[in-house]
Order: C-alpha cells, then sequence, then structure tokens
C-alpha cells in the first residue's frame, strides 16, 4: 500500500466550510492527515465530515467563529483531548463585504467585521497553536493572506488591511520560532472561485470577466489549486521556506 505522505498526522483549518478551507480539508485527509475542521456553519461542517469520512478519511467538526475567544479555547481542548497534539494548522478563515465602501465611508462595524476575523482571528489561532508544537518539538503553520495583502484596492481599505497585518505577523512569528522547529508561512491567493468572490458579483456585475481578463493565463483559479500550495508548505520539501508568502493567482500580480 503506498503511504501517504500526512499518514498519522493531525492538521486544523479554520474557515473549512466552503472555498479554500474545504478543499484544502479534503487535500490533508486525502494524504492521510486526520482533519479538525473548524468554521461557523455546522450543517456544511458536517457535511465535509461526512464526505471525508465516506472515502476512508477521518475528520473531526467543531463549530468555530475565529472571534470568539471561548470557541477557540473549545476548538483547542478538543483537539489535545481527541488527538493528543497538532502537526498543521491552517489559519484560513476570514471574510470580505460584498459592497465596496471607500476609507472613510466604512463604518466601524464594518471595519471590526473584517479585521477581528481576518487579522485578529489568526493571531488568536496561533496563540493556541504555538504552544502546542513547542510543547511536541515542532509543527507547520500557514495562514491565509492575499494579493491584497501586498497592494491595495478601491474601497477595500479593511480588507487590505487585515491581509497586509496577515503577513507582517507572519514573518515576523516565522523568525520568532523557527529555530524551534515551527514553519510559518502564508499563502496569498489572487482571484479564485470562491463563494466570497461569487458574492461580490452582483455588486460588481464585470468581475468575473474582469478577474479572468487580469491573470495571465485569462482564468480565475480553483481552490484546489491553493490547496495544493498549502499542502507543499506542510511537506519536509519546504523544510527550508520560512516566513514567506506564496502567490496563487495564475500571474495576477505579474
Amino acid at each position: 500500500m503506498e503511504k501517504k505522505l500526512f499518514s498519522g498526522k493531525i492538521a486544523l483549518v479554520t474557515g473549512a466550510t466552503s472555498g479554500i478551507g474545504r478543499a484544502t480539508a479534503i487535500a490533508f485527509a486525502r494524504e492521510g492527515a486526520t482533519v479538525v475542521l473548524a468554521g461557523r456553519r455546522e450543517h456544511l461542517g458536517r457535511e465535509i465530515q461526512e464526505e471525508i469520512e465516506k472515502k476512508g478519511g477521518q475528520a473531526f467538526y467543531v463549530k468555530t467563529d475565529v472571534r470568539r475567544v471561548e470557541d477557540l479555547d473549545n476548538l483547542f481542548t478538543s483537539i489535545l483531548k481527541n488527538y493528543g497534539r497538532l502537526d498543521f494548522a491552517f489559519n484560513n478563515a476570514g471574510v470580505s463585504l460584498p459592497h465596496v465602501p471607500t476609507t472613510a465611508k466604512t463604518t466601524m462595524e464594518e471595519w471590526d467585521l473584517v479585521m477581528e476575523t481576518n487579522l485578529r482571528g489568526i493571531w488568536l489561532c496561533m496563540k493556541h497553536e504555538i504552544p502546542i508544537m513547542l510543547e511536541q518539538g515542532g509543527g507547520v503553520i500557514v495562514n491565509t493572506s492575499s494579493i491584497l495583502g501586498f497592494t491595495g484596492e478601491y474601497g477595500l481599505s479593511h480588507y487590505c488591511a487585515s491581509k497586509h497585518g496577515i503577513l507582517g505577523l507572519t514573518k515576523t512569528a516565522a523568525l520568532e520560532y523557527c529555530r524551534k522547529n515551527i514553519r510559518i508561512n502564508a499563502v496569498c491567493p489572487g482571484p479564485i472561485l470562491t463563494e466570497m468572490l461569487e458574492g461580490a458579483v452582483p455588486y460588481v456585475p464585470n468581475m468575473m470577466d474582469m478577474m479572468k481578463k487580469g491573470t495571465a493565463v485569462k482564468r480565475v483559479g480553483m481552490p484546489e489549486e491553493v490547496a495544493g500550495a498549502v499542502i507543499w508548505l506542510c511537506t519536509d520539501e519546504a523544510a527550508f521556506v520560512i516566513g514567506q508568502e506564496i502567490v496563487v493567482d495564475g500571474g495576477y500580480t505579474i
């Protein structure tokens, strides 16, 4: 029998109920990892758990809103109680807003929702993940940023600020813990066909065509293409990759 990459390993995926998170959870399971699925929408989390199990994989869903400290306490308590370790963490939970308020018109509620989910949520997850990995002697963390983590975009000041912040957090933590055998990197997706991208179409009807034309390959990407980058970052083949942003954008930024 062919040995799988991550047999016996435990992988956490936040934002696992759709899009990039869902695709990555399935990819981890396909490579033999037991996958902890964290997300707000319980019916979708249960569906993905069932899908993975039907294919012979192992998964465990925990309803989690990364903005809520008590939810994260429960998530990581459950991981330690059930498995006693955490080898890989893909901090992917994130939100955007379908409309595009300019900076001065962004409300406090809009700003807080995006920042607390995208940036604070990843920081809170890492505050749990890093001590676990230190105790067990190492691990890998991958955070989801965006190509908007190093550019700006009209009407997305909150989203861009959160994604820029994720890169700063990733690089700093990578420096702090790389000599403790914890590797921390980020993926930066470009236009990927997800629920988030499709949700903006009613507000910007020609968005999909704009996204396609903006890439070098003239198409939007699929969640599985980002999942492939995450999986690679978790392998020993990426052992010398530390604190980097891996761009997956079909040539959009070139």
